[in-house]
């Protein structure tokens, strides 16, 4: 049934001189020579489980996890009555779950998450007294978490997440005192959950998050659960006031739910790690909480998308774990503090939205592993610190977006090989657009190892970063995609002089923005080379010149502005130019199609013709000339020497001049005075 093995894990089961019992992935019982263990995980296996595995009646432990098997789980597992565990998780197996597993009566542990199972979750699974293990997430099962879990009094992990269960979140946890892991998260379940949970007291990990629950967090919360080292209720509807954090808490995400008041503070000795606050309502200062001791095991502090106000405090030297700090959409003021440059770990920065004003302090030179600073929207001022290039080299995304900088943009940027984002948009930058901006390896393509999404892992917890960036005329929030994001918008500043060929060159770059600028010159003509463009705007400046014919072959725009400049000529013909409405062209004096003007076409006269013809020279013929004017003294000389030598010559040629002479006279005398006759 195997139609793959990319790893040959499965080599040795082809010899018929090998002992089944030493194939690869195959444990026999010293004894008796029965399979008891099958392990072929993380093989990348491809094709379908055969009914036959339902003959390994010695088997205790089956072990496919990690592989690519696909088809329905046969109903001959349940043949399998010695069967302790049962992996099958990350694969694509189809159909339900099969009744009959439930004849697998010594069953311990059932792990099935991250498949395409449908169906309901069959209820003689409430038989299997042994179950202490039972891992369904990732499939599309039905009917709600189902009652009979409550039967399983020797569970230790539930974990059903994204299974789509819908339904009440049940009243049925008290009778589990053995649990510790419960995972519930993203099946849109609703009721108040923690009434049902107060008796587990020996729950260690909650996962709640993205459902539909209410209630009131206690304030007695570490007393209830004591051993609580993961508490995840994200995105649902629940409220309270948090005063303190349990110093057992490793992981803490109360993110997008109605918790408000101040932010609450840490006791000494507290081991948390993971904490997101952000989607909220709190308010007041970050003193509380920043300032507060027990913070220097934190690795991830989420305030943002909340009302917190004030100077952002100068306590950062306890941070000595920290690497994503997000306060973005406050109302912090003030300046960046000095002393968050003491943060040596710290990977991601993200400030924007507020109204922090100041320059950009020195100190952060020593965040050598910075990969996004996010300042956007704030109040900041000065000029752009060289040192930005040459100290902070990991910067990914550089956003200094709509704040106050002033001056030139620094020639050290360039030493960003690695950056993807660089938006400077909406300050008051003047001079030129340095010319090394080529140096920026990856929009380039000269590096090619680009992250697809800036994650962290926290054990089990995934954070994923996103952030808000203008790309294709709006503003839309990236997280998923965010490494894949290529974008350099340098617009509404004051820069001046050209259109730097060098950017041409910038491959990988997939969105370009330079309007409302003082850009003049030409639009360099290799510009159709930078054939990923998506969003390319040079609107509002003084570019001059006809549109380069390279700009056809841009197939993948979805936005194009070059209105409002003094561009003139046909606009090219392309597969994408064509497809932008006028105003897209306005504001010039081009013509052709989308433009409803045609291009007057006027003919030059044509010159080569007659270069043709004369031998394409327009020397002067010294010869003709020089034959000429022998001809004519030669000429003129031959009849004077005969009118003086021959006396007969000489009279007939005067009484012939006197003739010529005299009609002469009187045919202009006829003319004047014929008509006066008249």
């Amino acid at each position: 049934m195997i139609k793959g093995d990319p790893q040959g894990l499965l080599t040795s089961w082809n010899h018929s001189s090998t002992d089944f019992c030493q194939w690869q992935g195959v444990t026999c019982s010293p004894r008796h020579q029965r399979v008891t263990h099958l392990n072929l995980s993380s093989g990348g296996l491809i094709g379908t489980l055969s009914p036959s595995v339902g003959n390994l009646s010695f088997i205790r432990v089956i072990q496919l996890s990690h592989s690519s098997f696909s088809g329905e789980i046969p109903p001959e597992i349940g043949r399998l009555f010695r069967l302790r565990e049962l992996h099958l998780r990350n694969n694509s197996f189809t159909g339900s779950i099969p009744d009959t597993i439930t004849n697998c009566s010594n069953l311990q542990l059932l792990s099935l998450g991250n498949n395409n199972l449908v169906g309901k979750i069959p209820d003689g699974i409430g038989s299997l007294s042994m179950l202490s293990f039972v891992s369904l997430y990732g499939n599309i099962l039905q009917g709600g978490v189902p009652p009979f879990i409550a039967n399983l009094t020797l569970l230790d992990t539930l974990s059903l997440s994204y299974c789509q269960l819908g339904g009440s979140f049940p009243n049925l946890f008290h009778r589990l005192t053995n649990l510790r892991r419960l995972s519930l998260a993203g099946n849109n379940l609703i009721g108040t959950f923690l009434p049902s949970l107060y008796n587990c007291s020996s729950l260690e990990e909650v996962w709640l998050y993205h459902n539909k629950l209410t209630g009131r967090l206690p304030k007695n919360l570490g007393s209830i659960m004591p051993h609580l080292v993961v508490l995840l209720l994200g995105n649902n509807h629940k409220y309270g006031n948090l005063v303190s954090i349990p110093p057992t808490l490793h992981k803490l995400d109360l993110s997008n739910n109605y918790f408000g008041e101040k932010l609450p503070s840490l006791t000494n000795g507290s081991a948390l790690t993971y904490l997101d606050l952000s989607n909220n309502y709190f308010v007041g200062s970050l003193h509380n909480l920043v300032c507060s001791n027990g913070v220097n095991t934190i690795e991830l502090v989420h305030l943002g998308h909340n009302q917190l106000s004030g100077v952002i405090p100068e306590c950062w030297e306890k941070w000595s774990s920290l690497k994503v700090l997000l306060l973005s959409e406050n109302n912090l003021s003030g300046e960046i503090p000095r002393t968050l440059g003491s943060v040596p770990l710290l990977q991601l920065v993200f400030m924007g939205w507020n109204m922090i004003s100041g320059s950009l302090p020195s100190s952060l030179t020593n965040l050598s592993y910075l990969k996004i600073l996010e300042l956007e929207n704030n109040n900041l001022a000065g000029i752009i610190p060289p040192w930005i290039g040459m100290k902070l080299t990991m910067l990914k995304i550089l956003n200094l977006r709509s704040n106050n900088f002033y001056g030139n943009t620094p020639n050290q940027l360039c030493y960003l090989s690695h950056v993807q984002v660089l938006d400077l948009a909406h300050n008051n930058l003047s001079g030129n657009i340095p010319r090394c901006f080529n140096n920026f390896s990856v929009l380039s393509g000269k590096e090619t190892n680009l992250e697809v999404q800036f994650s962290f892992t926290f054990d089990d917890v995934i954070f994923t970063v996103y952030d808000l960036l203008v790309m294709k005329g709006r503003e839309d929030t990236y997280g998923s995609i965010l490494g894949l994001v290529t974008l350099l918008d340098l617009s509404s500043n004051n820069l001046s002089g050209q259109i730097p060929s060098e950017l041409t060159t910038l491959h990988k770059l997939k969105s370009l923005n330079l309007s409302r600028n003082q850009l003049t010159g030409r639009i360099p003509n290799k510009i159709g080379d930078m054939k990923l463009l998506e969003s390319f705007d040079l609107s509002v400046n003084y570019l001059s010149g006809e549109l380069p014919i390279s700009l056809s072959g841009l197939n993948f725009l979805s936005t194009f502005n070059v209105s409002y400049n003094n561009l003139t000529g046909r606009i090219p013909i392309g597969t994408q130019i064509q497809s932008f409405n006028e105003s897209s062209f306005i504001g010039n004096k081009l013509c052709g199609a989308p433009l409803t003007n045609d291009c007057v076409h006027v003919d030059k006269p044509d010159t080569t013709s007659d270069q043709k013809e004369d031998g394409g020279s327009h020397k002067v013929d010294w010869g003709l000339i020089i034959s000429i004017a022998l001809g004519f003294i030669i000429g003129f000389w031959g009849i004077v020497v005969s009118l003086m030598l021959n006396r007969s010559w000489r009279i007939t040629y005067f009484r012939l001049l006197r003739k010529l002479i005299k009609g002469c006279f009187v045919m202009s005398f006829f003319v004047i005075v014929k008509p006066a006759s008249r």
